[in-house]
């Protein structure tokens, strides 16, 4: 390249670089305005979350349409509340769960919720007659009595059913009907009430003698001034359902609280983001910088694409995010990795980039996928803050294919075209100069850096290891039990943070006083955490709420869970754990082979034992939140092992199948995990500084899935060299003709390459 040239090509990488270090500043200042616009969830800024089960008043089957109309009822009550960005989720069949982030009245929002006003209809022994199914829906109306006195009228839909009921009611010696709103069985009787119907005093709206069966509309009248009638309007028309709703589990956060949270977790975040930007720097010089740049537009089109679909932030979502990034960042990985390998070939830096790129396509595309697949499935059959943090992991998949796929490429070769860094491969991806081969000299290209090291020769000592961390945690698990949290056993968590000394004992006494036994209290440095055996009601969770903040000016989290909801969630995390499975064997099967995805699954069960195992050893506490980083760990180990299945399907494409021995076969694994070694290194180092980061200096909240995410990243990235990799080759050796070893291949034992078994 002439000297004029230099200069011109020179300038244009300036020229280039300015346009992205403002590219980058200008998203820096928009993240601002985009983060602020999101919507939070109540983890974030605190509020109050109710799982409510929906029945119908007479004991009737509960329908579709009756479901649909108690979530409408629900709709209206929370308009009146002025939440502006509630959540209103049907769940199931008989389900409804009402999310009020941001709301300012808790205690006053959850008693209008589980006071939904329902209009029955009784005789004087309180037996149903009707119930108000029979009433058009938002058909009460201010009207007048005959003295010309405030009434509710109420229009009638099922004519026949009230002609019905009026007719045998006007035959009886008793003939009167009771209306009544938001009946009690255990409070409520005419016998005791009867003189009250019509006042504040009593839920008795209404008694009236009944002469004649009668088809038409009915008035409610009594002793009503006008405000109290446009009440009862208003209550009936938001309430009459044939439904009754029953709290099954709840989580009510102080505002406080929730931003602490927040404050903390985007603190870690941002650290975790700069850490990973200074290691691609510091491991591939300006492709690192180029990465970044990707990285942050990343990251800024995750929270603008999390905006337009209207999704709620949560701190399961901002911990999917951080651990997006560090997977996300493995796209890049692999095209360096690619590029690197095809200049120590001796290609020239345009060539190499070109082919690099090409080559590394099919493995980030599919581990992709496959990481899309557990986070759809973890969507479908999560509850949740399990929700929250798959939608996140969908979005940035999906992203990542356009930015740190595209994108990066797209910069990448900008840059190449320029020639500046044809002479300069070590400024450009870091790379020794004298490590490239002169294939004009006849120079070959060096050995892989890890060519020396056989990664299966010890393979029986990690399997044991493995073996051995199962059986141990097996042992905890019969013996002591998993530490479950109240998503998995049902009961009351009660987390206080206080800047006043607070002790166990103190606690204790303070439970004592309102009538609580709890089953553990735990202390860290900012925080206690209470667990209880009962499922709190409403009343009671205001009544410990208050307690501990009036005492100890505490910010207070209150999580309550009730049976059914346990039953539900083990069951959920079963199906989905096992529906991820069969989903990646599908996928894999079909995009490599059978044996790739027997041994990719296998080393994915691996993975989930080890994790259940040193979580019941060091008794971290197994919740919703540990199956989400279960499925997530599902994702990034079969992300890390198509990698590798990779590189020796590429390696056995160039082979002669019916020629191929099983020593051969050995061979081609041995290279294919050494070629790839690096890269797992960095991917691993990119994924675990985010979540080290949030174990660090993130909130407690996340604590427990963060462990689980660390354990489980550490036992992917070894599953995924030795587990999965070593079962692929045992199902492959059916598959080939007899093989003699003729020559000790590693130092440890002749039988090594056999595999014939694995003996602790």
């Amino acid at each position: 390249m002439t000297k004029d040239k230099k200069k011109v090509s020179k300038k244009r990488v300036i020229t280039h670089s300015i346009i992205l270090i403002l590219l980058v500043v200008g998203i820096s200042f928009l993240f601002i305005p985009l983060f602020n616009n999101l919507k939070f969830g109540l983890d974030l800024q605190g509020g109050f979350e109710i799982l409510y089960k929906a029945e119908s008043i007479d004991g009737s089957k509960m329908t579709t349409s009756k479901l649909t109309s108690t979530y409408k009822t629900l709709s209206k009550r929370i308009d009146s509340l002025g939440v502006s960005e509630p959540e209103i989720i049907i769940e199931g069949n008989d389900k409804i769960r009402v999310k009020l982030a941001g709301v300012k009245n808790p205690d006053e929002a959850r008693s209008q919720l589980s006071t939904v006003a329902t209009l029955s209809f009784r005789d004087t022994e309180d037996n149903l007659l009707m119930s108000s199914e029979v009433l058009k829906a938002g058909g009460a109306k201010i009207g007048q009595d005959s003295s010309g006195k405030p009434a509710v009228a109420l229009s009638v839909k099922d004519k026949d059913k009230f002609y019905e009921v009026t007719s045998k009611i006007s035959s009886q010696e008793n003939n009167m009907i009771v209306i009544w709103l938001d009946y009690n069985d255990l409070m409520d009787s005419y016998e005791k009430e009867g003189s009250l119907c019509g006042t504040s005093e009593s839920n008795c709206l209404s008694a009236a003698t009944v002469s004649q069966g009668f088809a038409s509309d009915v008035i409610i009248q009594g002793n009503f001034t006008q405000e109290e009638v446009s009440n009862l309007v208003d209550l009936i028309n938001s309430g009459s359902l044939p439904s009754k709703l029953t709290e099954l589990s709840s989580n009510t956060v102080g505002a406080s609280f929730g931003e602490k949270t927040l404050q903390t977790t985007l603190v870690a975040g941002i650290i975790a983001i700069v850490c990973i930007m200074v290691f691609l720097m510091f491991i591939y010089h300006f492709a690192g910088f180029i990465s970044s740049v990707s990285m942050m537009i990343y990251t800024f089109l995750v929270f603008g694409v999390f905006w337009v679909v209207g999704g709620v932030l949560t701190l399961p979502g901002i911990a999917a995010l951080v651990l997006g990034i560090g997977m996300a960042v493995d796209s890049n990985v692999i095209t360096f990795a690619r590029i690197r390998e095809e200049l120590l070939k001796g290609k020239s830096l345009p060539n190499a980039f070109l082919e690099g790129s090409k080559e590394s396509f099919s493995a980030i595309l599919d581990s992709n996928i496959t990481t899309l697949i557990v986070a759809i499935i973890m969507f479908i059959f999560g509850e949740s803050s399990i929700k929250g943090f798959a939608t996140m992991l969908i979005i940035t998949v999906l992203v990542t294919m356009v930015t740190m796929v595209f994108l990066t490429r797209f910069l990448l070769k900008i840059f190449v075209k320029t020639n500046y860094f044809n002479d300069k491969v070590n400024l450009f991806i870091h790379i020794n100069p004298d490590d490239i081969p002169n294939v004009s000299k006849g120079e070959s290209a060096k050995p892989n850096r890890f060519h020396n090291v056989h990664f299966f020769a010890k393979k029986k000592i990690a399997v044991c290891l493995s073996i051995l961390i199962i059986l141990i945690g097996g042992i905890f698990v019969a013996t002591k039990g998993l530490n479950l949290g109240i998503d998995y056993k049902s009961g009351t968590s009660i987390t206080i943070v206080s800047d006043k000394k607070i002790s166990k004992t103190n606690i204790s006494d303070d439970l004592k006083k309102l009538k609580l036994q709890s089953s553990k209290i735990e202390k860290s440095s900012d925080e206690i955490s209470v667990y209880l055996d009962d499922s709190l009601d409403g009343d009671k969770v205001k009544k410990v709420n208050r307690y501990f903040e009036d005492k100890y000016e505490a910010k207070v989290n209150i999580g309550v869970v009730s049976n059914l909801v346990q039953k539900e969630l083990v069951k959920n995390a079963i199906l989905s754990v096992l529906v991820a499975l069969i989903g990646i064997i599908i996928y894999v099967s079909i995009r490599f082979k059978f044996s790739y995805a027997i041994g990719g699954v296998i080393a994915l069960i691996h993975d989930v034992l080890i994790m259940f195992s040193l979580f019941a050893i060091f008794r971290f506490e197994v919740s919703s939140m540990f199956i989400a980083a279960v499925l997530a760990i599902i994702g990034y180990s079969i992300n890390d092992t198509i990698v590798s299945f990779d590189r020796i399907r590429e390696h056995l494409g160039k082979q002669d199948y019916k020629k191929l021995t099983y020593d051969k076969l050995v061979d081609i694994c041995t290279t294919s995990i050494q070629e790839t070694f690096t890269r797992t290194i960095y991917t691993s180092i990119t994924t675990l500084l985010p979540v080290i980061i949030l174990i660090l200096l993130g909130s407690s909240g996340i604590f427990n899935f963060n462990m689980a995410m660390l354990i489980g990243l550490i036992a992917g990235t070894y599953s995924s060299i030795f587990i999965a990799t070593i079962i692929f080759m045992l199902f492959e050796k059916k598959k080939l003709g007899k093989s003699v070893l003729k020559k000790k291949v590693y130092k440890d034992d002749l039988e090594e390459r056999n595999i014939k078994g694995i003996n602790c």
